[in-house]
């Protein structure tokens, strides 16, 4: 990998990481409904799988699953599994609804944003052995499509202000 990807790329992760750690400290609808947050760090993942790749943005992702479960809940806990399993869903459906569809960046965060949520509630229902938490995914996916708008919304608006960048330094 050369030098400036691999720069630009830590610093992506480190906005990610750094979104993640504001956003914790904003109450949303979490203290209402419990896992339900903006999730504005999945931006920066999407912008990585559209100027990158899918490898390089599953790597970030995992990568800030992982340095935040050191630096906040804990590393292999329920909170660690429940934000790795919910980012890999969310990834996969991305690069699939990005690669596969014509949806526009802010389609691509919406399946993103509800995806996540299905794979928070699937990993759940693994370690606890209850299927009847199936009844909180509707919740979360209510609150999925807003917040997948706002995402993508964010995403959009940078993914354009850095194509009039790159047009301006040539």
């Amino acid at each position: 990998m050369e030098l400036r990807k691999t720069v630009r790329l830590s610093m992506l992760l480190a906005l990610s990481i750094v979104l993640s750690l504001i956003e914790s400290y904003i109450p949303i609808v979490g203290s209402i409904i419990p896992g339900v947050k903006l999730g504005l760090a999945n931006a920066v993942i999407i912008l990585v799988i559209y100027f990158y790749s899918f490898k390089d943005a599953l790597f970030l992702s995992i990568t800030r699953v992982l340095l935040l479960g050191i630096i906040r809940t804990g590393l292999f806990n329920i909170i660690f599994f429940f934000s790795l399993n919910g980012a890999l869903f969310s990834i996969v459906t991305m690069y699939i609804a990005k690669r596969f569809t014509k949806l526009s960046i802010v389609g691509v965060s919406i399946i993103g944003s509800l995806s996540h949520s299905v794979g928070q509630i699937v990993i759940v229902i693994i370690f606890l052995n209850n299927l009847n938490i199936i009844f909180y995914l509707p919740y979360l996916l209510l609150f999925s499509i807003p917040t997948g708008i706002i995402v993508g919304l964010t995403a959009k608006e940078v993914l354009s202000l850095y194509q009039k960048l790159e047009i301006k330094s040539y």
